[in-house]
């Protein structure tokens, strides 16, 4: 439900706003009109703080070296020091790599004097470099040029040659020179992993401040949060007064009444209004609060409006358990949940996907299906409880395709009367009494009809009940539709909605089609891995075939369990979203609850 909110409003003397915020802060449930953009440079400097801290936890809690001890570092600004030994940690890399190809060039050469060949040079001798396999080698190149090797290993031969011919040619490509001695690049080498090893210390040490580094972040962002708050506020006789609007819920009036007597301004209340554009806060059990992540996904009601959570929690856990449709699954979905409770950052989720699992195995077991098998089909199971489960036939047609289509049915029945209830409420009956005429007509009519399916009914009683609904929904939907208006301009109106609500009505309940035909899918595919499954298993004789059925059954119907839960979540709240939205008339706010809050730095 929508929790009442009462709007306060204050009058301060110029420059108590920070002392007055703070006052809120503690009390921590009065939302202050602001803007959550940074408003001028005080309040970009914070924010820029903030997130530099956030990348500094983000960089930090990448790393990872088990074999290297952490060291102190005493850092004033650890977002800087962060960045500064990311920085050095990617340039000590950098040069470490080309240390080891420089060694990796240098090495085959030996011990290397520059001087030795700047002096040959001076003489007029130049001097080139080799490198090729010992299959292209051939000490008949002496001939060309004086020629020395310098090293073997393996199918490679370095050598250099020596000539006072500097245009003489060579049958093979020359190479550059080794360009120093290669104990240097060892030394290099030495140097910058010794320089690795303590950067990734200091990196280590850091890593140990995470959790102040945090709360930096958090009292920043707390700071940034009074900031903005005071920057909503409105300026008035000259800036020597400041007015300030908050909005909290009706049930915490008497608390902060006694608190607002107590701070230095003067205030005063008035209950909220929808043109107030007061923020929303929801209120929910246990059972709802798990699904108002998928309200909020939409966007919370309009103040004058409904919460969709109860309607969402219930008819996403039917949608999902009818897509799904498998009691197998629903206890696997069952078996993660219970798993999820133990891994950190998704233990929110755990009590979620175990409702979800609990759903799909009692609408499984409905319809009579564990891993995609058919249960009526086991001698195992009485008759007893075989007469609870959905028979395949309902009047000629498939069970599950006419529940699917019964629950639709219910499902926009639902949204119709939450339609006519909350419009009545908020523009009164005489501008809605065509919305009660096509809730009577189609919900009417859906309860007439299933009751006579039931056979309470006979046909002749029947027919007289739904020509009353019919004549008695006619003059609400054309003459009568709003008491306010010309009744010919009503009828017109009337017929351009009929138009409408009978096109867009038969394609809204066709849409729960949707559902039985996502979990046939997934039965005819889990199906189908069962019987090739069982055609590896063979007579069961040979242990290569049930290897096979096991590898096959288990891979099979976890890829099956995968994709039918992405569409069983998809395609729910598509019904959610926009079959029932649109016919329960549902429009959401712009502006939900964020109570001005002191940050708890010890979580």
């Amino acid at each position: 439900m929508i929790e009442k909110m009462t709007r306060y409003n204050f009058i301060l003397l110029g420059g108590e706003e920070e002392q007055f915020l703070a006052g809120l802060q503690e009390l921590g449930v009065v939302d202050i009109t602001r803007s959550f953009k940074p408003v001028d440079d005080a309040s970009n400097q914070l924010l820029l703080k903030a997130e530099s801290l956030k990348d500094a936890v983000a960089f930090l809690g990448s790393q990872d070296f088990p074999d290297v001890t952490p060291l102190p570092v005493s850092a004033e600004d650890p977002a800087e020091e962060t960045a500064l030994l990311q920085h050095r940690l990617q340039d000590v890399r950098f040069k470490l790599e080309a240390a080891r190809k420089e060694y990796f060039l240098r090495k085959p050469w030996g011990e290397f004097n520059q001087a030795d060949f700047d002096e040959l040079e001076r003489r007029g001798y130049k001097t080139r470099w080799y490198c090729v396999s010992k299959k292209v080698f051939n000490e008949s190149w002496e001939e060309i040029a004086p020629l020395k090797v310098i090293h073997e290993e393996d199918n490679q031969v370095w050598f250099v040659t020596v000539s006072d011919d500097p245009d003489y040619s060579f049958p093979v490509q020359e190479i550059a020179a080794p360009g120093g001695d290669y104990t240097f690049s060892e030394e290099q080498i030495k140097q910058y992993e010794d320089e690795l090893l303590e950067i990734k210390g200091h990196i280590l040490g850091l890593k140990e401040e995470i959790p102040e580094i945090e709360r930096k972040s958090a009292q920043l962002l707390t700071d940034l949060d009074m900031y903005l708050a005071g920057k909503g506020s409105e300026s008035a006789v000259e800036g020597y007064v400041t007015l300030f609007e908050g909005f909290a819920p009706v049930e915490e009036d008497q608390r902060l009444a006694e608190a607002f007597d107590g701070m230095d301004a003067l205030w005063y209340k008035s209950e909220a209004k929808l043109e107030d554009n007061p923020p929303i806060k929801l209120k929910g059990n246990w059972f709802t609060r798990m699904f108002s992540v998928l309200t909020d996904m939409y966007g919370r009601p309009q103040y004058n409006g409904f919460d969709p959570t109860p309607y969402i929690s219930v008819f996403f856990l039917l949608f999902f358990a009818f897509c799904m449709g498998d009691a197998g699954y629903g206890l696997v979905l069952i078996l993660v949940g219970f798993l999820l409770k133990k891994v950190k950052g998704f233990a929110d989720m755990a009590p979620l996907v175990v409702t979800l699992g609990i759903g799909t195995t009692v609408i499984g077991l409905i319809f009579h299906t564990f891993f995609s098998m058919d249960m009526l089909t086991w001698t195992c199971i009485p008759d007893g409880v075989k007469k609870f489960m959905l028979p395949s036939k309902i009047a000629g047609y498939d069970g599950t395709m006419v529940l699917a289509l019964v629950v639709g049915i219910v499902h926009l029945s639902i949204a119709m009367i939450v339609k006519a209830i909350y419009s009545t409420k908020n523009e009164g009956f005489a501008k809605t009494v065509g919305t009660w005429g096509w809730t009577l007509l189609i919900v009417g009519g859906a309860i007439v009809g299933g009751i006579a399916l039931a056979g309470v009914l006979d046909k002749a009683v029947t027919k007289w009940v739904l020509i009353g609904l019919g004549i008695v929904s006619a003059l609400a939907i054309f003459p009568l539709n709003n008491l306010k208006r010309n009744p010919l301009v009503n009828t017109g109106l009337g017929l351009w909605d009929t138009y409408q609500t009978v096109t867009g009505l038969l394609g809204d309940v066709l849409s729960y089609l949707r559902l039985y035909a996502l979990g046939l899918a997934g039965a005819m595919l889990g199906f189908a891995f069962n019987s090739i499954g069982q055609m590896a298993l063979g007579d069961g004789s040979s242990v290569g075939g049930w290897i096979g059925f096991i590898l096959i059954v288990l891979i099979g119907h976890t890829l099956n369990l995968a994709m039918c839960a992405l569409g069983a979540f998809v395609h729910p709240l598509r019904l959610n979203f926009l079959e029932f939205f649109k016919n329960s008339g549902y429009e959401t706010s712009p502006r939900n609850y964020t109570p001005l809050q002191k940050t708890n730095n010890n979580q």
